[in-house]
């Protein structure tokens, strides 16, 4: 029997396919345009086949879903029973995507919550799951879309890139603009900071950058128990790693994940991308 209550996300949230399908969760996908051909995140195009595409320089651009994705699934999701919908996506200041849900919002059948996470990544899985699992206990729309905006405020993304060519190219590097001129000597850390992209560090070399990551996540993770999120674009050695060395520096760890990001985010970040979401959430 499906939750009262629905829960609706973008394909940029990189969730574990069999975690959507155990929560119940529908996920509306972003399109990557390559080389003049729209494709679906994740359905259609995945991070490795992104990979070869800016590695042979193809044309690459991404884009929203149409506003009739969303109505289509708060329709069907009113056609399983669900009498609302609560709907989080990756954050206004990167896409447009959001506005997209609200325009598809606006002649549902049932009433439907469209929330900006003010992330991307895990840092709107965990928000998302959160929202799901509190469905799944029967919560009302309210007390779900409650749920979604405590672990936002409590979840922290960090993440490393090998180049911020990607970033500027897509639009995306807001405040990170200022890294520029020096990207060629540092490796930056950047973090989201009120929805958008900003720097955070400078350091010179990939393992510097690495290491911390690694302090970063330690700090974030504080005393609680956490849950961790390892996110990396072609760098799976570096990601498992990471990992591997989290629960010996974080004593309330309670599970750490690796995801690999999708097409989307790959378009924006590059190959060799490593991230890091900590939240105390789901």
């Amino acid at each position: 029997m499906s939750p009262p209550v629905a829960v609706v996300t973008d394909s940029t949230a990189y969730l574990p396919r069999e975690e959507t399908s155990r929560l119940g969760i529908s996920v509306v996908p972003l399109q990557v345009v390559v080389g003049g051909r729209p494709l679906d995140d994740v359905a259609e195009i995945d991070g490795a086949r992104m990979n070869d595409a800016l590695r042979e320089w193809a044309p690459v651009t991404t884009s929203r879903p149409a506003p009739q994705r969303f109505a289509d699934v708060y329709d069907e999701a009113a056609a399983r029973g669900a009498v609302g919908v609560v709907s989080v996506h990756l954050s206004g200041e990167m896409s447009g995507t959001v506005e997209a849900a609200r325009a598809g919002a606006e002649d549902a059948l049932i009433p439907v919550e469209v929330i900006d996470s003010r992330s991307i990544a895990m840092g709107l899985g965990f928000p998302v799951l959160a929202a799901a699992e509190a469905a799944a206990r029967g919560a009302t729309r309210t007390e779900v879309a409650d749920a979604v905006h405590r672990c936002m405020a409590s979840t922290r993304s960090f993440f490393y890139v090998d180049t911020l060519e990607y970033l500027r190219r897509g639009g995306r590097i807001g405040a990170a603009a200022t890294l520029l001129g020096s990207a060629l000597m540092i490796k930056p850390l950047l973090h989201i900071a009120e929805g958008a992209i900003v720097p955070l560090e400078k350091v010179r070399t990939a393992a510097r950058a690495i290491a911390r990551l690694e302090d970063l996540a330690v700090q974030a993770a504080g005393t609680g128990p956490v849950n961790v999120a390892v996110q990396h674009l072609g760098a799976r050695s570096r990601a498992e790693a990471l990992a591997g060395r989290l629960p010996q520096r974080v004593p309330g760890i309670a599970k750490v994940t690796v995801v690999e990001m999708g097409a989307v985010i790959g378009a924006h970040a590059g190959p060799g991308m490593l991230g890091l979401t900590v939240s105390p959430c789901a």
